[in-house]
């Protein structure tokens, strides 16, 4: 097995000359080829790799819906993977000025040392000098090992992160970016660099403290650990783990848990959840936000980003995502929009799996250790840190705290291709995982349309359906569908389609702007999460 260095999920198969064109914009690609490996990977050349974009000026304008992923300020769509790498830079801008605060370009000197039981960071910048440690516990053996650098003692199960072969990094947070300080006077080693009355906030603070304890680790010679990292926490530590790994693109795998306001969950969904935390109460309680935000807590449309959007920051790379839907204050619905809408990013970049999700838990206790988790921490944890498993690419969502991303959209999922002037037509359905194109060899049906549902993930209790759509010989407008469960089945949340039924009967209509199908084209409409038993029963489609 090839050794992991900064390996990252799959995005597309670039040819050579197109990744040598695009070395400035495009991470580098390591294959490993070999059955049951992660595929086709990527390595971060950097901390940030989209320092050389020539970024234009401007902010998207106030927008109700979750702003566009694929379409850059100056309206330029993204067609390619060379052009998201500067589309990722816009959004880290327009996130950073808005939401966060900025995130300084690495410092002038980081040096420390790394042993099997603590790790010691030393940061001078612009002539002022801070320090910091985290503790260290491996799993065993002989070593080296990837890490999992834990937020406060608190995030994914660390009995699991040991169980799967990485050692636990117990970082101390608050060392950085501390709690229990106003907005002019904040402290932690951050701030002894940038100033107490710094605008970034805590958790951009926190952020900067994982990256250099990762400077730290790859200039360790990796005699303790390997420069394979990932990070998570729970609750607040959920929030802080979460942007570490969205700006941080050596982050490897990041785990947030129960994140809440200021978290994975949509700010735009938020304000419009029932008991979940308010803007305003997640910008006062802690300056966990930059300063910036507090013009928004009372207006989130007019922010230039949205939690989606920080979520495909952090892909290809591994994401697992958990949530707690019993507890109204962490906003599950808006959980699941977050994730919803990032798992498009995902999608465009083709590596659906490498984003997992799971809100369906029984323990409603806050941080506390579940097992249906333990399975996916592990596999995770091969997939993207040791390379010796398939990413877990589950999405299961509470079905009592569901959202549709398609009442809080207005845009198109591109697939992107490897050249701008290569680009897939967008496919609307949200989530994934596996489409299936036309079958060029089969004559389209004469008129109307024919439809499919397709099982793209099954848990047991539940399953995923997306249903496919293909237009006869001549294109349509709408669509209309019906079809009768065979036994029990019932929609709990769905997704770019108007859904209703009565008993087992099912009836679906198009949510307008994903209704045209060109003449004989396939198209993954829309898609949808249901109890019982996965099954595909026979779907009449008629054309509107």
């Amino acid at each position: 097995m090839p050794s992991s260095k900064r390996l990252r999920a799959t995005l597309v198969a670039l040819a050579a000359a197109t990744v040598a064109a695009a070395m400035t914009l495009v991470p580098r690609f390591a294959a490993d080829a070999q059955e049951g490996a992660a595929p086709t990977q990527i390595e971060a050349l950097s901390e940030f790799d989209g320092a050389d974009c020539d970024l234009p000026p401007g902010s998207p304008g106030s927008n109700s819906q979750l702003p566009d992923p694929f379409t850059s300020i100056d309206g330029t769509p993204i067609t390619s993977v060379s052009q998201w790498e500067c589309r990722r830079a816009e959004i880290k801008e327009l996130a950073e000025s808005a939401v966060y605060g900025d995130k300084p370009a690495p410092p002038d000197s980081v040096t420390g040392n790394v042993s099997g039981s603590n790790i010691t960071v030393n940061v001078t910048d612009n002539g002022q000098s801070t320090s910091f440690s985290a503790s260290v516990q491996t799993p065993g053996g002989s070593g080296p090992h990837p890490a999992v650098i834990v937020y406060g003692g608190f995030g994914a199960d660390t009995d699991a992160i040991l169980g799967a072969g990485a050692a636990v990094v117990n970082y101390d947070p608050g060392a950085v970016g501390a709690e229990g300080t106003g907005r002019s006077n904040k402290e932690g080693a951050f701030y002894d660099l940038y100033g107490s009355n710094s605008s970034t906030g805590i958790l951009m603070a926190q952020a900067w403290g994982v990256s250099r304890i990762i400077d730290v680790i790859e200039s360790s010679g990796g005699n303790v650990l390997t420069d394979s990292t990932g990070v998570t926490g729970c609750s607040r530590y959920g929030k802080g783990a979460f942007i570490a790994g969205a700006f941080d693109q050596r982050i490897d795998l990041t785990m947030p848990v129960e994140s809440g306001t200021g978290g994975v969950p949509a700010f735009r969904s938020v304000s419009q959840e029932s008991g979940a935390q308010p803007l305003s109460s997640a910008y006062g309680e802690q300056p966990w936000l930059g300063d910036a935000f507090g013009d928004y807590t009372s207006n989130p449309a007019g922010l230039p980003v949205d939690t989606h959007q920080i979520v495909g920051m952090i892909a290809p790379r591994g994401l697992l995502v958990m949530e707690n839907p019993h507890v109204d204050w962490l906003g599950a619905s808006s959980g699941a929009l977050g994730a919803l809408g990032g798992r498009e990013v995902y999608r465009a970049l083709g590596a659906e799996s490498n984003i997992s999700y799971i809100s369906d838990v029984q323990n409603g206790d806050h941080c506390a250790s579940r097992p249906e988790w333990s399975g996916p921490i592990q596999q995770s944890i091969r997939a993207f840190l040791l390379d010796s498993d398939s990413a877990p690419g589950v999405f299961d969502v509470s079905p009592n705290r569901p959202a549709d991303l398609g009442q809080w959209r207005n845009w198109q999922t591109p697939t992107l291709g490897s050249d701008p002037g290569e680009t897939t037509p967008p496919d609307d359905t949200t989530p994934p995982d596996e489409t299936t194109p036309p079958d060029e060899t089969t004559p389209p049906v004469e008129g109307g349309c024919t439809a499919e549902i397709v099982v793209v993930n099954d848990w047991g209790s539940g399953w995923q359906g997306n249903v496919e759509i293909t237009a006869g010989a001549e294109s349509i407008s709408g669509w209309a569908l019906e079809w009768s469960w065979p036994s029990g089945q019932s929609i709990s949340s769905s997704w770019n389609a108007d859904v209703s039924g009565s008993g087992s009967s099912v009836t679906a209509t198009d949510a307008g702007w994903n209704g045209p199908i060109a003449a004989g084209e396939t198209r993954s409409a829309w898609g949808f999460i249901a109890s019982g038993q996965s099954t595909s029963p026979a779907v009449t489609c008629t054309a509107t």
